[in-house]
């Protein structure tokens, strides 16, 4: 079972490229989440415990992660919390480990720049289907981010306009 979360830290430490068993690439780091409290006596933040979180980052969004993150900075994390047991010959415990589904840098101190992950060429798109009128086909495609990049086909009734006519329309978006 995995519990959905939400982390705001710093990474620890150089991002590890890693290989799943099946020879997938796995981006991994550690992040620091601290508290701040205020200290009424003193007038002052001051900081309070702070909990690591070993992270796990998969596919495109894995690869993006080791192309665009680096040590200290703070970002801003979801994904799927797991609690593991641990046991050495002296010691005992418990790791937080989590499985990254977004991630982006935190704003709140610093700017960042996107930048899109260049798509599959036109070469490698499937056999062409039946054309329409103006240029367009029976079936809408996009890729999904963290697949193969192989497009993805839908009904044409996903793109129909008012009249309930298969085919593109100028507002007619897939999401």
């Amino acid at each position: 079972m995995s519990d959905h979360i939400t982390l705001v830290g710093n990474i620890v430490g150089d991002l590890e490229q890693r290989a799943t068993r099946g020879g997938g690439s796995v981006a991994a780091f550690r992040l620091a989440v601290g508290e701040r409290r205020l200290d009424r006596e003193r007038g002052e933040w001051v900081d309070a415990h702070t909990n690591y979180y070993s992270v796990s980052v998969f596919g495109e969004l894995g690869a993006n992660a080791l192309r665009s993150l680096r040590k200290g900075e703070r970002v801003v994390l979801s994904g799927r919390l797991r609690l593991r047991e641990w046991e050495t010959e002296t010691k005992r415990g418990v790791s937080a480990d989590v499985v990254a589904d977004a991630i982006g840098h935190d704003l709140r101190w610093g700017t960042t720049r996107f930048e899109r992950t260049p798509k599959p060429s036109a070469s490698a798109d499937p056999a062409p289907s039946a054309a329409l009128p103006g240029g367009g086909s029976s079936e809408a495609e996009w890729s999904v981010p963290g697949t193969s990049g192989e497009p993805i086909g839908v009904p044409a009734a996903v793109g129909a306009g008012a009249s309930g006519e298969s085919g593109p329309t100028d507002d007619a978006t897939p999401f």
